[in-house]
This record gives C-alpha cells, sequence and structure tokens, in this order.
C-alpha cells in the first residue's frame, strides 16, 4: 500500500475500525436481514481511505487517531451507502462491487435500498453519541453539519445528479470538474477538515488543508477516470470501462490519456503544497496523498 510507516498506520486503525463498524451494526435492534445487508457492504472491503483521512489528519495534529474513530466510522457507513446506491439498476445497474456480487444482487432491490437508508441515517447518529474529550457537543453539531453538506444536494448527491445529467453529453472540464468534487471530493474534503475540527484547527490550518483536501479529491477521481481504462479488473474488482460503456465524460476522453496523467501530477503536486503551509506533522497525509496518484484499484 505504501511505505512500512503508512502500512502500520493503516493496518492499525482499519482493524479498529472494522471491529467498530461491526460492534455498531450488530448492537442495533432491527430485523436481521437489514442488519446482514449493512454488514455485507461494510465487510466487502476497501482501502478505507476515507476514515484513514480522519487518522491520519488527527495524527498531524498530534492528536491520538482513535478519538477520530466514530467520525471514520460514520463517514464509511456513507460513502458505503452511496456505492448500495449507485449500483442499483435505477443507477449504474452493477452486478459487481469489491470483486463481489452487488447488494441488490444478493438481497434484492428493496433491501439494497433500505440498507442503504439505515446506513446513511445511523451515520449522524453515530456522531451524535460520540463520548471522547475530544469532541464536544459543539464539534458534533458542526461534524454533522458538514457530513450533511458533503453527502447531500450541496456536495455527493447534487454530484451524482450532475455526472447523471451529463450521460450521452460532450462536457466541457469545468463541467466535469464540478462533478467530481461534488460527487467524490466534498465527502474526501469533509474526512480531512473532520480531522482537523476534532483536533481544534485554527483558521490558517483550516484554510490549509482545505486546499490540500480539494487538490486530493479531484485527484482521486482523475485516478479512478485512469484505472477506468487502464485497469486491471481482478485489482479493482468491478468490470472497467463502464465510463465509456454508460457514456460518461471523463479526464481521458477530454484530455487524452497524457493529459488526464499530467493533470493528475499537478493535482498531486498541489496537495503537497498545501500541506507543506501547515506546518503540521503531515508524514502519514503526504503517503496517502501518493497512495492516491498511483494506486492501482
Amino acid at each position: 500500500m505504501g511505505t512500512k510507516l503508512l502500512d502500520s498506520f493503516s493496518k492499525e486503525y482499519k482493524q479498529l475500525l472494522d471491529s467498530e463498524l461491526r460492534n455498531l451494526v450488530n448492537g442495533l435492534d432491527a430485523p436481521p436481514i437489514i442488519k446482514e445487508a449493512m454488514q455485507y457492504s461494510l465487510e466487502a472491503g476497501g482501502k478505507r481511505i476515507r476514515p484513514l483521512l480522519i487518522f491520519a489528519t488527527l495524527d498531524a495534529f498530534g492528536v491520538n487517531p482513535i478519538y477520530g474513530l466514530q467520525a471514520g466510522s460514520a463517514i464509511e457507513m456513507i460513502h458505503t451507502y452511496s456505492l448500495i446506491h449507485d449500483d442499483l439498476p435505477c443507477m449504474d445497474d452493477d452486478d459487481l462491487r469489491r470483486g463481489k456480487p452487488t447488494n441488490h444482487k444478493v438481497f434484492g432491490e428493496a433491501v439494497a435500498v433500505l440498507a442503504g437508508d439505515a446506513l446513511l441515517t445511523y451515520s449522524f447518529e453515530v456522531i451524535g453519541k460520540t463520548l471522547n474529550e475530544y469532541v464536544s457537543s459543539e464539534k458534533k453539531v458542526k461534524l454533522m453539519i458538514e457530513m450533511a453538506k458533503a453527502a447531500g444536494t450541496e456536495g455527493m448527491v447534487g454530484g451524482q445528479v450532475a455526472d447523471m445529467l451529463g450521460e450521452e453529453k460532450d462536457l466541457s472540464l469545468s463541467e466535469l470538474e464540478y462533478i467530481h468534487v461534488h460527487k467524490t471530493g466534498k465527502i474526501l474534503a469533509f474526512c480531512v477538515m473532520a480531522g482537523a475540527i476534532i483536533a481544534g484547527a485554527n483558521e490558517s490550518e483550516l484554510t490549509n488543508l482545505s486546499g490540500f483536501a480539494y487538490h486530493l479529491g479531484l485527484a482521486f477521481q482523475i485516478r479512478d477516470d485512469i484505472l477506468d481504462v487502464e485497469g486491471n479488473v481482478d485489482l479493482i474488482g468491478k468490470p472497467v470501462g463502464s465510463d465509456t460503456a454508460n457514456h460518461k465524460s471523463t479526464y481521458p476522453l477530454i484530455l487524452t490519456m497524457d493529459g488526464a496523467k499530467e493533470a493528475l501530477c499537478k493535482h498531486i503536486e498541489a496537495a503537497k503544497q498545501y500541506l507543506k503551509k501547515t506546518n503540521l506533522n503531515t508524514n502519514i497525509l503526504l503517503e496517502i496523498t501518493d497512495l492516491v496518484a498511483s494506486r492501482d484499484h
């Protein structure tokens, strides 16, 4: 995944996160089928980059990353709900996700929709019930507001709508960037800002981390576009070429593959420059940035 530092950090906090997610869902008083469907997609794998960004941001401030465990669990629930809904026949109509049958293929469309709904709503309860010395009531409210904005109509949902409306159309680069910033970037940015909020960052730190997160989010999606053309289906866990099949505009389509890779490098470098301005211990965040640039799935 990266260097030994990132490997060790990721392994430790991924294990804690996976355990927390299992305990949170198992503790629900709900019909077994909905809990099973929620767990199925939560445990389907993935790099856990979003919660990892929360943990790494806290580490940069010298704050124990464990204080971001509930926020990390909440955002992973939101991310997972979005994948369940994206895969539905009325959306992308995908059969595979992370190398496994998609949720609706296993549990049926109705339960899949409800599993996504359950994960979305539960995420806010998880934030609200956070109990640790770093997350005050004021910070909980701020986290929930920012998470709602990142996941809702001003963020991921708005980006998804723009993405759907853009199918079968030749989008401009600015239109495509709008989709990527909102559909993917806003959630990634929330994760960085969540760590900063919990750590009590000052205005200068928030500004620079916001700039970092913006460019990291764009880089993440550009890499996705590249992998949809050049990726290995066995590594990605879903069919490649789906963007072309769905007649979607992408960075390689608009800029050529060389242009897309140049844009990726530009945003990665800009992200690193913002990190340098923070004067924080950003070693792990830098390694995550390199991972985003080179990931193969």
